[in-house]
């Protein structure tokens, strides 16, 4: 029973966020991001999880089979304006890796939180930014970003990683700006919507280490 309150939590919150970015924001964009941004506040959530695969199995993975019913790859069409911009499989790339993180990096939720941070504010900054500002282009392995979309992407990692140390540790560790510029050019390197998956499992792990 004492998880059953840290699991409604997570399925409710992420039920108003759909519900807000379905019904309240007009552009398709910024409902996507507004989603992709505010889930990142589950790593508030973590610490009040007690079992390893009701975190994982109950409140990570069913939001995989559901994102990708809400993807233009669906057998099923559900009417989502989130499907309808960014990559395809973004949003179920998202949930696999908070699946993975909650099940590997279950004893250490700062941890996860860090991955998470790293996926949800730093990434989705990142796209927002620079698709809004974005002038000065590049691109490394198939995918167009942009300069000030990574530099966007540091500046709130490095910001929310601050908020989250402080929220476990009750300090900022000095580690992570470094941590965040390495997150920032693996979002930069890795290409088609996979950087929901290697930005925050490799920020994670590389938190771990270094902790």
């Amino acid at each position: 029973m004492s998880d059953l309150a840290p699991l409604m939590a997570v399925y409710g919150y992420v039920a108003l966020l759909i519900v807000a970015s379905e019904k309240l924001i007009p552009n398709e964009m910024v409902s996507r991001k507004f989603l992709h941004i505010m889930v990142g506040n589950i790593a508030f959530i973590l610490p009040f999880f007690e079992s390893r695969e009701v975190m994982a199995f109950l409140a990570a993975f069913p939001f995989v089979p559901l994102t990708f019913l809400m993807s233009p790859y669906s057998p099923i069409k559900i009417s989502s304006r989130t499907s309808l911009v960014g990559h395809g499989l973004g949003l179920v790339y998202y949930s696999i890796a908070w699946t993975v993180l909650a099940y590997f990096f279950f004893h250490r939720p700062d941890a996860i939180a860090i991955g998470i941070m790293a996926m949800s504010f730093g990434d989705g900054f990142a796209s927002l930014i620079g698709s809004k500002y974005g002038s000065r282009k590049y691109n490394i392995f198939g995918d167009e970003k942009s300069f000030e979309g990574s530099l966007a992407m540091f500046v709130v990692c490095v910001i929310s990683f601050s908020i989250a140390s402080l929220y476990y540790h009750g300090e900022i560790l000095p580690i992570l700006v470094p941590l965040a510029f390495i997150a920032t050019l693996v979002e930069a390197a890795t290409p088609r919507g996979l950087d929901n998956l290697t930005v925050s499992i490799i920020t994670a792990t590389l938190y771990l280490i270094l902790t």
